[in-house]
């Protein structure tokens, strides 16, 4: 399937972030957003973003896709080869609006929605034709990060994911494909498992915002870029590899190192991570961490690509 045009339903961060990278790769987009000046929001949003954009991915030969606007939802998805559906995180909301997205959209049409977490079989429950629904969870930001999880519900048609594997591909992402329907995904259920370790080191006074985050920057977190955990792990092995890892660490596993159940949000703990990092932003502005943040994974993603390894491979040959 050639998708030449994609309706972007929503346009907060995680929408107009996706307008930017099907942009950058040559497509045309209508957005729709309800939300007052959600227009002017999204314009100023792409046209910030469109620069590490396509330092990152270079110009499309074609030029860049186009971007238009419309309140009129059903407007938006009448002409749309593919809709990514990014509305709030919210199954009821999701549910009614990707029912009358799949009324209005064309037969061939796609529907992906972004959500971080709701199970596809809930959320695509009340379309007439649920075959052609998935999720497609990116990763903020989406224009420059690669990875896509993409989950199938109940009625979700094999087809439907492999033209999703072909089309998120082709817009320079790496597809996860969830193998098992299963609440948060994959990487989310990862990040949650550090944040609630995270959580509760803060509110026991263990550790400070900035302790934690030196804790991956300067750590794990660089080695995690480049192999993940699994792999991590098995080097740390040795020449056996992960049997002798597990053997020896292993055990460890045993002892009451982490704590799963997340803690009360208490007020308390509130403030020590309000003020934990804002202090750790150091007057700087949220503009500016995200410029930094832009500038280091453009680098990052070239460096890797110079090796042809894990994210850079996204973005095609040796560098």
């Amino acid at each position: 399937m050639a998708v030449r045009h994609v309706a972007c339903v929503g346009t907060g961060v995680i929408g107009a972030g996706w307008a930017t990278r099907f942009m950058v790769h040559g497509i045309d987009v209508i957005a729709s957003d309800p939300g007052d000046d959600a227009e002017a929001r999204l314009r100023q949003a792409v046209d910030k973003s469109l620069e590490a954009a396509t330092r990152l991915h270079g110009k499309p030969k074609a030029g860049l896709g186009a971007l238009s606007f419309t309140a009129d939802l059903e407007a938006a998805c009448e002409r749309a080869d593919w809709i990514q559906e990014s509305a709030p995180e919210n199954e009821n909301l999701k549910r009614a609006l990707l029912a009358r997205i799949d009324a209005a959209a064309p037969d061939h049409a796609i529907i992906a929605s972004s959500s971080s977490g709701l199970l596809p079989s809930t959320i695509q429950a009340d379309c007439a034709r649920a075959e052609r629904v998935l999720i497609g969870h990116p990763f903020n930001p989406v224009y420059l990060l690669p990875l896509v999880e993409t989950v199938a519900g109940e009625r979700t048609d094999p087809a439907s994911m492999d033209l999703a594997r072909n089309f998120y591909e082709s817009v320079g992402m790496k597809v996860l494909h969830v193998r098992k329907e299963v609440e948060g995904y994959i990487a989310d259920r990862l990040q949650e498992a550090l944040w609630r370790e995270a959580l509760h080191m803060v509110a026991e006074g263990v550790a400070t915002t900035e302790d934690l985050d030196d804790a991956v920057i300067y750590g794990p977190g660089l080695r995690w870029a480049i192999m993940g955990t699994c792999l991590t792990f098995h080097l740390a092995g040795g020449d056996a590899g992960m049997r002798h890892m597990l053997a020896q660490f292993g055990p460890a596993l045993k002892l009451p190192w982490t704590k799963l159940e997340a803690p009360e949000l208490t007020d308390e703990l509130t403030d020590r991570l309000v003020e934990g990092t804002q202090a750790q932003a150091g007057g700087r502005s949220i503009e500016d961490l995200e410029n930094l943040r832009d500038d280091c994974l453009i680098d990052i993603m070239r460096v890797l690509q110079a090796h042809g390894t894990s994210a850079g491979t996204t973005l095609g040959g040796g560098g």
